[in-house]
Formats: C-alpha cells, sequence, structure tokens
C-alpha cells in the first residue's frame, strides 16, 4: 500500500491577497538595483582599468552591490514576520514548489553575488566605501588566490541570477497572459 503525498503551498484562508507594500517596494527597488548593477558590472568588463574613471565605475558597482546586500537582508527579515500570500489552487504542486524554491534561490543569490563581491575586493586589498559614506569592516586579508577564487564566482553567480530572473519574469509574465491568473497582481498593488 503506497501513500501519495501532495504539498501545496496555496492557503486560500490564512494568506493575505497580495504582498505588503513594503515587499512590493522593496522587490522593484530590490529589482532595479540588481538590472542596475548587472549593466554596470557588464559596463566596467570591457572599461580599461587604466581608463580615467574607472575607479568611479567600480565605487558605484560595490555600492550599489553592497546596497542590494543591505536590502535583501531587510526583506528576508521582513518575510519572515510577514506572511507572503498563497498560490492559488489551480496551480500544480510542482508549479508551486518550483516557484518557492525559485524564491528561495533569488533571496540566496542577492546575497551571496554581493558577499563575493565583497570578498574579492577586501582579497586584493580595496576597501569598500559605501556611497562615500563609510568603509565596509575589512574582514579577509589579502590572498591572491582567494580573489581569483571569488571572481570567477561572483561573475558565474551573477550569470545564474540573470538567468533566473529571467525565468522568474517569464513565469510572472505567464500567469499573467497565459493562465489569466491574479498572481502578477499580488506584486502589483499600490
Amino acid at each position: 500500500m503506497s501513500a501519495s503525498v501532495q504539498v501545496s503551498y496555496s492557503t486560500p484562508y490564512s494568506s493575505p491577497a497580495s504582498y505588503t507594500k513594503v515587499a512590493i517596494a522593496m522587490h522593484w527597488l530590490i529589482a532595479l538595483l540588481i538590472f542596475l548593477n548587472v549593466g554596470v558590472g557588464i559596463y566596467m568588463e570591457g572599461f580599461p582599468k587604466s581608463a580615467p574613471g574607472h575607479d568611479a565605475v567600480l565605487f558605484y558597482h560595490a555600492s550599489i552591490g553592497s546596497l542590494i546586500f543591505m536590502l535583501a537582508v531587510v526583506r528576508l527579515i521582513w518575510r519572515s514576520t510577514h506572511k507572503p500570500p498563497g498560490l492559488p489552487a489551480s496551480i500544480a504542486s510542482w508549479q508551486q514548489t518550483a516557484a518557492h524554491t525559485l524564491h528561495w534561490v533569488l533571496y540566496s543569490l542577492m546575497l551571496l553575488v554581493p558577499l563575493t563581491g565583497y570578498m574579492h575586493r577586501m582579497a586584493g586589498g580595496h576597501p569598500i566605501s559605501f556611497f562615500g559614506l563609510g568603509y565596509l569592516p575589512v574582514l579577509i586579508g589579502k590572498s591572491e588566490p582567494l580573489r581569483l577564487l571569488t571572481d570567477t564566482l561572483h561573475v558565474c553567480l551573477v550569470w545564474v541570477l540573470c538567468i533566473l530572473v529571467v525565468g522568474h519574469i517569464a513565469a510572472a509574465l505567464k500567469h499573467r497572459l497565459i493562465d489569466r491568473d491574479d498572481v502578477l497582481k499580488r506584486m502589483l498593488r499600490v
């Protein structure tokens, strides 16, 4: 005798209809900063290190990355104290599991990408100024092998993040344009 267990993340009676205004604002602000910083990072890769302005571009890239990390921590704290809306019961169990897994991987990457960037800068012996307001604590000594490793990790994680963000956007559009359900509206409420 075998029992089939289905996991359901939908909770129509105990979930709010949409995300809180704070969660929505943080979602879109972090999304904007990620798009901005990926663009700055791609621009920076083709920018000669000896060119005037390289340090300024790097300064903003590191500052924005630090801000993303800080906002992601605040977002995770907020989420731990404010229940997100459940998914509609019409969404297949495997899709609900995939959606929740994707969200937690995205949260992890919002922390890991800036963290590897931080480690890369520290291992290179370069302190990070946060928008000129002060320096982040130096927790890692200079180490060329660690600098090279964290550079590779940083770049790889950024590309994974980009791929998953595209998947996240595609899923949201699928819900709006094909499924015609209210999943996307939960993050658009003002």
